[in-house]
């Protein structure tokens, strides 16, 4: 039987790449923009592009930041991507102070606009990186990261970055001329890609067949 993923669609993010690439792994994705048909969802699929703000005002405008978080407790296999991941945390520093889902504690700042080198950079970081192990974040198995390589490159689209607050939520990290920047969040069943798997060839792929394999824990805080 074909797994179920509901993607929300709150008019912020590429849904039918995010759709497609999720079909391709034998899901059957729906949109859902409703309370209920998010809190009925067995996976929750949260995308985005564009200004954090904007977003977390969307979903607030559509009464749907209070029914992802009670998803989010549920213990139910989550997924932010890009922006979609950035709203899990708790606050946003992009154009102004923005309040975040308060799913993983911590914040979103700009990406340094020089590298380590002191050289400047550009921004958006835009491009194939290497997915990288963390050192605190702990392995691959079981994880959405399970069949990915180390190294394996994705493909980001980003000029701001996940800080969370505890180093073991960074499953995967990728390097940007010396700056570590978050790809990868994992809190329990609650996953962030700072990237587009969708957009990310075979390690993008079997992002999303990883977390279609995901089971249920436990109901938490």
């Amino acid at each position: 039987m074909s797994a179920e993923v509901a993607i929300v669609d709150y008019d912020v993010g590429n849904l039918l790449s995010v759709a497609r690439g999720f079909e391709r792994c034998g899901a059957v994705p729906a949109l859902v923009d409703t309370p209920d048909a998010i809190l009925d969802a067995e996976r929750l699929v949260l995308p985005g592009v564009g200004a954090f703000g904007d977003a977390i005002d969307a979903l607030a405008q559509r009464d749907l930041v209070e029914p992802i978080r009670e998803f989010a407790r549920s213990g139910r296999p989550f997924l932010g991507i890009c922006l979609g991941m950035e709203l899990m945390l708790d606050s946003s520093a992009e154009f102004g102070a923005h309040e975040g889902l308060g799913l993983v504690p911590g914040r979103v700042v700009p990406i340094p606009p020089r590298g380590t080198d002191g050289r400047p950079h550009k921004i958006p970081h835009i491009g194939w990186n290497e997915l990288r192990r963390t050192p605190s974040g702990g392995g691959w198995e079981s994880t959405i990261l399970a069949d990915v390589r180390d190294e394996e490159p994705v493909y980001f689209v980003h000029s701001f970055m996940a800080m969370p607050d505890d180093e073991q939520t960074r499953l995967a990290d990728c390097d940007y001329d010396g700056v570590a920047v978050a790809a990868v969040l994992r809190s329990g069943t609650l996953y962030g890609c700072q990237f587009h798997p969708e957009k990310s060839g075979r390690a993008g792929l079997a992002i999303l067949a990883g977390f279609l394999a995901l089971e249920r824990e436990g109901a938490h805080g």
